[in-house]
């Protein structure tokens, strides 16, 4: 009996380890700005989550705005936006936002609004002041 509540007790740790995975990756994929001039994608490398520009149409299509001059002549298609997230109840926090268009990088958290849209809440300081985008998930890459 003890040997079955032991493995039937790992079995439940085991199924809530998923869970929680399959709920830290659920913002896995590509995204399409509200503007729908910009598209991200998300993945993961040990354990934290981070954000690329795979596709885009606004400005010349260098960082002009970098505050270092060394950094603008870099292809904006390919940069990694977004760094160092990681899963904490719900939300995916502790990351940075760099937003090419002012050249200037913010603490940043993102939470799912459903499997479809993202929330992306840039800030300086605390979370109060920021500002949310809601990104939608571009179709045929669900997690």
């Amino acid at each position: 009996m003890k040997s079955f509540l032991s493995s039937a007790a790992f079995l439940v740790i085991v199924m809530f380890n998923a869970q929680a995975q399959s709920d830290a990756d659920g913002i896995l994929g590509e995204w399409i700005s509200p503007t729908k001039d910009g598209r991200i994608l998300i993945y993961k490398t040990n354990n934290k989550y981070f954000g690329k520009i795979t596709w885009g149409t606004g400005g010349s299509g260098t960082d002009d705005n970098n505050p270092d001059p060394a950094l603008r002549s870099r292809k904006v298609i390919g940069m990694e936006i977004l760094r160092n997230f990681v899963f904490d109840d719900g939300e995916w926090v502790d990351g940075t936002i760099y937003d090419p268009r002012d050249g200037k990088t913010y603490s940043c958290k993102l939470t799912l609004g459903d499997n479809n849209s993202l929330n992306i809440r840039g800030y300086v300081g605390i979370s109060l002041f920021g500002r949310t985008e809601t990104w939608a998930r571009f179709p045929g890459t669900a997690n």
